[in-house]
């Protein structure tokens, strides 16, 4: 054992301190003892074993500035924690070598942290009244109080590593982006839990012939229901697996990001099983039907693509791609990433050093390191710290448990390596690689296997060695999170290709170079000559219509000289002044938008400012007692009320706006910004949608949508599949309004702000492309005074795509004369006594003609598919129509 190892193992702490008992808890120790009290560690005062790690005392944790005015605002929190999903909710990791230096537990501070939404809130007094259900295929369901669970039953403490699925995603991400956020290598944590074995519940409950699987449910309410999973029910009643129902960690009543009060712990298994904040325990002849037992935690075949992926429910639904138990992974810890080693000094060994770990109680048991890129290797010594546990006597107890691990031959944790490397050869080397196996003699591999979720990330790991002057330094692969840095984001940026399998570098002994299609071309954003940094006070100067300012990934840019050339018109830019509007951007701009950002770069944000700009955003408080809904810089949430099928691929949305009195706010022919979040990764869909409900209804609001379902010929469409998807009561963001085009009255049009009066309007539209057309027909109709003459031309396949067809055939037969209506259907039935073909250039010839020499009077409005707007673009132009008389929406 290395001498910081041993440190790490026989170091122990003064017992954490004990909060002031409450009332509540004196009652629960008169109950029952000291073991009821959460607010204090407990372990027995004879046959304490000095053999056997104890955790690290916690320190000092805050509420932190950026989790004030999220409902996280009554979780204290750790600042060195590495966020990786902005501010909430929170998922993060510490930094690689805190959580190395700590030893073999982790404390609650820097231990890893996976919420898909807020933290449920239970007082210390509410901790033991918690209760949660076993029911389901049971002869015997009941509800057990946290209570009960203590006082009624055998309680067990041992060491269980936990490891996020995501571990080392970051990597996945650099070569392509998967649907799932940047973890690095830290993503693991290793803790004593203490509870009853789920076998002891579940012989209570008795299970019935037929059950198969154990669900777990937990209290934390997401937009797709509440969190939950399934294990195989065999797993859950064999002792040698571990599973249990926790309610201490090290010694303590659970902290709220780990569990308060109560959760599941399953050793060898990804993190996402160990349920949260449990509720139900519910066993089942099938796996969870939860939206995130199938949509989460999978590992998909490789050649399916973030796209293909958003309308394949069967395969989701496949048993077969669920992950459960950890595969074979690990890291180098040590050296640290960017450390420098110097070539003179008296240094003449390194020591090389890092973690390991398996699944499934799998143990490592051999750790290799290559200096050659695998044509030699050599072995690393492996600790195994947990095996100290399985000394401990009978009867022994820790922190309220019996440690009675002496018979179990599974491995729940990590394990430590290192090896000693002379510096010679290390500056002989170009890097490190290393692959651990395991006793069932699986091992890591040398390549990835990318899969659409970003998941069980494990190849071999690689530091790469720099000479630089007379010292060595160290690069990881990646940096968590969005921090910049590592070998392979170097290497990418660069134009290499690190899905060759030979990480971006030359084939070496005359091997093929073979070309993946996985890497991603990135395009640069940035003017590499620019070096000016910008501070918050100087954006927000520009805040503004004059000279705009808007922020993407920490660069900032002048949308000034895009103002009038925006297709989204300048209310796009004028919504984004002063704002990091880096989601937005990157989810609905093209790699073409991409290509033009240099132009308008004029220099960084600075880091200070980077962060005051997120928390400004995350502290920003909406008023839902405002009148008008919509706001122009901050997203609004609505609740979907309704959805009503009025064809066999569109449907009615119905949200419900903050209360009933509330109006959208939305001037005619604008639109509004829709952002949902995709169903597996959670990363924005952004798409802009006129609603069909009128600008000043109260309440609500609606759309008519067209649902684009992935074929054989098309992926289908993120946004409306998305839609479809989510179930009534599930929340949508809502921004605006935006557009170029205003429709005032009385043949007044604001267009990028200038004006415009007409006499006459061409409409022409297809499939869903009929509301915004709609909103402008409504607007002039209703108004008797109005003397707009409007031609609205709607082109659909069969009869049943005509959408709002009711609400256009209304306004038009009024009886003034004053609107045309003309449908034409290309795949029209017997029956239909309309016109018949597509709206080729005689349709258009016959019904819009040419213009009038000098003729301002009349402006054409379209809005429909890709393929009509540049029909029309091509035909209207033949026929003499100037393109600032052509309006697309």
């Amino acid at each position: 054992m290395t001498t910081e190892m041993a440190t790490a193992l026989h170091t122990f702490p003064a017992a954490p301190p004990s909060p002031p008992s409450t009332a509540k808890q004196s009652e629960a120790t008169s109950l029952v003892g000291e073991r009821l009290n959460p607010s204090r560690p407990l372990h027995s005062k004879k046959n304490l074993l000095k053999s056997y790690p104890l955790p690290p005392q916690n320190g000092i944790k805050s509420i932190q500035p950026q989790d004030l005015k999220t409902p996280d605002s009554h979780v204290q929190r750790d600042p060195r924690l590495i966020r990786l999903t902005g501010v909430h909710p929170l998922n993060c990791e510490a930094p690689l070598t805190d959580l190395y230096n700590e030893g073999f537990l982790t404390s609650e501070d820097l231990h890893f942290v996976r919420n898909h939404g807020h933290v449920p809130v239970c007082e210390d007094d509410q901790v033991l009244d918690w209760a949660f259900s076993v029911e389901g295929m049971v002869q015997n369901p009941f509800v057990i109080t946290v209570r009960e669970l203590i006082q009624d039953y055998d309680q067990a403490t041992y060491p269980v590593t936990l490891v996020c699925a995501g571990n080392r995603r970051k990597e996945q991400n650099i070569v392509r982006k998967s649907k799932g956020f940047s973890w690095g290598p830290a993503g693991l944590s290793t803790a004593l839990w203490t509870g009853v074995p789920i076998g002891d519940l579940l012989a209570k409950a008795k299970p019935v012939r037929g059950a198969r699987y154990v669900c777990f449910e937990g209290a934390d309410k997401l937009p797709n229901g509440h969190y939950g999973t399934s294990v195989k029910l065999n797993w859950c009643l064999n002792a040698d697996r571990g599973i249990m129902v926790a309610h201490r960690m090290n010694g303590h009543a659970l902290h709220p990001d780990h569990g308060k009060p109560v959760r599941v712990i399953i050793p060898g298994q990804i993190g996402g099983r160990s349920v949260k904040w449990l509720k139900r325990i519910i066993l089942s002849k099938e796996p969870s039907d939860n939206w995130y037992h199938i949509y989460d935690n999978r590992v998909l075949p490789t050649m399916i693509t973030p796209e293909a992926s958003a309308d394949l429910p069967e395969t989701w639904k496949d048993e077969r791609y669920a992950i459960y138990d950890l595969n074979t992974n690990s890291a180098i810890t040590y050296p640290q990433h960017d450390e420098m080693v110097s070539l003179d000094g008296n240094q003449n060994t390194y020591k090389v050093r890092g973690y390991a770990y398996s699944g499934g109680g799998k143990r490592i048991t051999r750790l290799e390191v290559t200096l050659d890129k695998g044509r030699t290797w050599r072995l690393a010594p492996i600790e195994y710290p947990e095996d100290l546990y399985r000394d401990a006597p009978d009867g022994d107890e820790l922190y309220g448990g019996k440690m009675d691990m002496w018979w179990r031959e599974t491995c729940f944790c990590w394990c430590f390596w290192a090896i000693g490397i002379p510096i010679s050869e290390l500056a002989d080397a170009s890097d490190i690689m290393i692959r651990a196996m395991d006793e069932g003699l699986m091992t890591q591999p040398r390549d990835m296997y990318w899969s659409v979720l970003g998941m069980m990330n494990n190849p071999w790991y690689r530091l790469v060695i720099h000479k630089e002057d007379r010292f060595l330094r160290f690069e990881h692969p990646t940096q968590p999170a969005l921090i910049p840095g590592g070998w392979m984001e170097r290497v990418k940026n660069a134009g290499g290709n690190i899905a060759n399998g030979f990480w971006g570098e030359e084939t070496f002994q005359g091997e093929k170079n073979i070309q993946f299609k996985a890497t991603e071309a990135q395009i640069p954003m940035t003017n590499p000559k620019v070096k000016r940094l910008v501070s918050l006070a100087e954006l927000e100067q520009h805040s503004g219509e004059e000279e705009p300012w808007f922020v993407v990934e920490g660069e900032v840019y002048d949308g000034t000289s895009y103002l009038d050339e925006h297709p989204g018109g300048a209310t796009s830019i004028f919504s984004a002044a002063a704002q990091d509007c880096t989601e937005e951007f990157l989810a609905i701009h093209s790699e073409n938008a991409k290509a033009m950002m240099p132009s308008y770069h004029i220099g960084t944000l600075d880091q200070k400012s980077q962060a005051a700009l997120a928390g400004r955003a995350a502290e920003a408080e909406k008023d839902v007692a405002r009148p008008i809904f919509l706001q122009s810089k901050m997203w609004s949430k609505a609740l979907l009320a309704s959805k009503v099928s009025v064809s066999s691929d569109s449907k009615i949305f119905t949200f419900s706006l903050d209360h009933e009195e509330q109006v959208l706010g939305l001037p005619v022919g604008q639109h509004v910004l829709m952002r949902l979040r995709d169903p597996a990764s959670r990363e924005a869909i952004i798409r802009a949608y006129t609603p069909i409900s009128h600008g000043d209804a109260k309440g609500t609001l609606e759309f008519v949508v067209k649902i684009y379902r992935a074929s054989a010929a098309q992926p289908g469409g993120k946004m409306t599949m998305a839609l479809d998807s989510i179930p009534v009561g599930h929340f949508v963001e809502f921004k605006g309004p935006i557009g170029k085009f205003e429709y005032a009255g009385d043949g007044l049009c604001r267009i990028s702000g200038k004006t415009r009066y007409v006499d006459r309007f061409i409409m022409i539209c297809a499939g869903s492309g009929v509301t915004p057309i709609l909103t402008v027909l409504r607007a002039v109709m209703e108004k008797e005074d109005d003397t707009t003459e409007c031609i609205v031309l709607n082109g659909n396949r069969r009869e049943e795509d005509i959408l709002c067809r009711e609400d256009l055939e209304a306004l038009v037969d009024d009886g003034s004369g004053r609107a045309t209506l003309v449908h034409t259907l290309s795949c029209p039935s017997d029956s239909w006594k309309g016109r018949r073909g597509r709206m080729d250039e005689g349709f258009f010839r016959k019904y819009a003609g040419q213009p009038s020499s000098n003729d301002e009077s009349t402006m054409v409005l379209v809005c429909g598919p890709k393929a009509l707007e540049d029909a029309v673009l091509e035909i209207f132009a033949d026929l003499g129509w100037d393109d600032d008389d052509l309006l697309f929406f």
